[in-house]
């Protein structure tokens, strides 16, 4: 593992780890509190990490989970996720689901925050790539969703999608099959709020290009593919069918050299053109996402070859699932680990499946039968 490497996953210094996500996802979603357990496999053992409190009574089991495994993490837990000690430790750098304002309240990065929000628009994401040449679909921006007139409708190619410049979670984005429906999809806006209408990429294959800042350092962290059942991201795979960081390395330098920490991702789709493959960037991540858990927990364990998708359980607690031989085994290389493991409570739990394509099949078979 290369020096940059090692830092990227956490050997460089002391963090302070908060991923609660409930101030910047969308409301009503069950279960959403239960998100900040996820960051516990890219802890290391000098950290120290923030977790809700509904989660410490499966603390024991996935402390012991993770010990058999050989994943070390933090056993310094504060069972609370207020952002105020993100700046009550003294010598632990932040680490955060997003840097947002209220988390540059308690960590003052004014120019990390101004990058994020910046990029975070998907207007400004749109116009930053037609500044630096980085491949798009066809996109019209709008400052106003009122802007979008009759003319404007007639003149669009169906289908398309319309999309709130921020969006949480693919909360306000509508596929529009035809006129009628995207004026129906307007009038679901604030009419001041800012709006895209998006041609409609046709691929089956979506990438998650992975990046993380370290020191002064631009990383390329991990691509991988996304698993899709219909439009419905289901997890990630590595490796992915293509690489192609250097659609997207110009807006990542760009990001780096005005601020930007930490993780960031964005993602790319796959296009059979008339000249060949394309890879139009969709949007940009200033932030961790669903990748990064399992992305770390396999730079940790060294795992080269992996699956992590989200499994429906009927248990509501770790102790009573057993994975017996299913369970990560450090020495063959194959097996389950659990990554987002509290949202158990809810019947729903995220596992990494580690070994060859065709080993990961059957394991998914077999976990499916235990969960």
């Amino acid at each position: 593992m290369s020096a940059v490497l090692q830092q990227s996953v956490g050997l460089s210094h002391k963090r302070i780890v908060n991923h609660d996500i409930m101030h910047c996802t969308a409301d009503g979603v069950e279960g959403n509190q239960l998100y900040s357990g996820r960051a516990l496999g890219l802890s290391e053992p000098w950290d120290i990490i923030q977790l809700h409190p509904d989660l410490e009574p499966l603390w024991d089991d996935i402390r012991a989970h993770y010990e058999r495994v050989g994943l070390p993490h933090t056993q310094e837990v504060i069972w609370h996720v207020d952002r105020a000690s993100l700046g009550e430790h003294i010598g632990h750098l932040p680490s955060v689901f997003y840097f947002g304002p209220n988390e540059c309240v308690y960590w003052g990065d004014r120019q990390w925050l101004d990058t994020v929000e910046y990029i975070n628009s998907k207007n400004h994401f749109m116009t930053l790539a037609q500044q630096l040449g980085v491949d798009v679909p066809l996109t019209c921006c709008f400052k106003r969703a009122a802007d979008i007139d009759a003319r404007v409708r007639a003149a669009t190619a169906y289908p398309c999608y319309l999309k709130a410049a921020v969006s949480v979670s693919g909360v306000g984005i509508y596929r529009c099959q035809n006129e009628a429906e995207l004026a129906d999809a307007i009038g679901r806006f604030d009419p001041d709020t800012p709006v895209q209408i998006q041609e409609e990429v046709l691929s089956d294959i979506f990438l998650n290009l992975q990046y993380e800042v370290v020191g002064n350092q631009l990383v390329r962290l991990q691509a991988s593919q996304q698993i899709l059942e219909g439009t419905a991201h289901q997890g990630n795979r590595v490796p992915a069918d293509y690489e192609p960081w250097e659609t997207v390395e110009p807006m990542a330098r760009w990001l780096k050299d005005r601020g930007m920490k930490g993780v960031f991702a964005f993602d790319v789709a796959v296009v059979q053109g008339p000249d060949g493959l394309r890879f139009p960037a969709i949007e940009c991540n200033p932030r961790f996402n669903g990748a990064s858990y399992p992305t770390a927990i396999a730079h940790k364990l060294g795992i080269r070859e992996w699956t992590a998708t989200t499994f429906p359980t009927r248990h509501r607690d770790l102790a009573s699932i057993d994975l017996g031989g299913l369970e990560y085994d450090p020495h063959t290389g194959e097996g389950a680990i659990l990554v987002n493991w509290g949202t158990v409570l809810v019947g729903k739990l995220m596992i990494l499946m580690a070994g060859s394509s065709a080993y990961r099949e059957a394991l998914q078979v077999e976990l499916e039968v235990v969960l």
